[in-house]
């Protein structure tokens, strides 16, 4: 099978600003939040446009990026923006959805103002939840839940 390219065209915007996280959506795409609105949490696929470039994208390993990680690592194997295609995924905690006007408030995102958003699906626990996930020993330590990893130490787990 022959490798294609694709196009991804945004359907809105991060907005990360004083402390505020909206994502805002293009006017053509309002019509597709109908039903949104009553879910907790979103799984928003964004491209981390700040990571994309042909020396980025040919990344494959970092050097021990997280503390007690192995010295050479996979970039599959992290949440890296630098990768192949420099599509990122956060799960986010909603606020409120304001279809008229094309706004999601969340209590947060990893993602910068103006990022560019390729996709939102609804977050749902029969299809994202692992009963029994597995880790290997360097992160296994890491928040089990979504909800413990805002009081986790993060820097600590990271060697830059």
């Amino acid at each position: 099978m022959k490798l294609q390219e694709m196009t991804l065209k945004p359907i809105g915007r991060v907005r990360a600003e004083k402390g505020m996280f909206t994502i805002e959506i293009e006017e053509q795409y309002r019509p597709a939040l109908a039903g949104l609105d009553g879910f907790g949490h979103i799984d928003v696929l964004w491209w981390a446009d700040r990571s994309d470039t042909p020396e980025q994208r040919n990344i494959t390993t970092c050097r021990k990026p997280y503390t007690h990680g192995p010295d050479t690592i996979g970039i599959f194997a992290t949440r890296s923006p630098q990768r192949p295609n420099p599509i990122a995924v956060t799960t986010a905690d909603v606020i409120s959805v304001d279809q008229d006007h094309g706004i999601i408030r969340l209590s947060y995102i990893d993602a910068e103002n103006g990022t560019p958003v390729i996709d939102i699906k609804p977050y749902h626990p029969s299809g994202e939840r692992v009963r029994d996930v597995v880790l290997p020993p360097w992160c296994s330590h890491w928040p089990r839940w979504y909800e413990d990893s805002a009081s986790f130490d993060w820097d600590r787990e990271f060697t830059g």
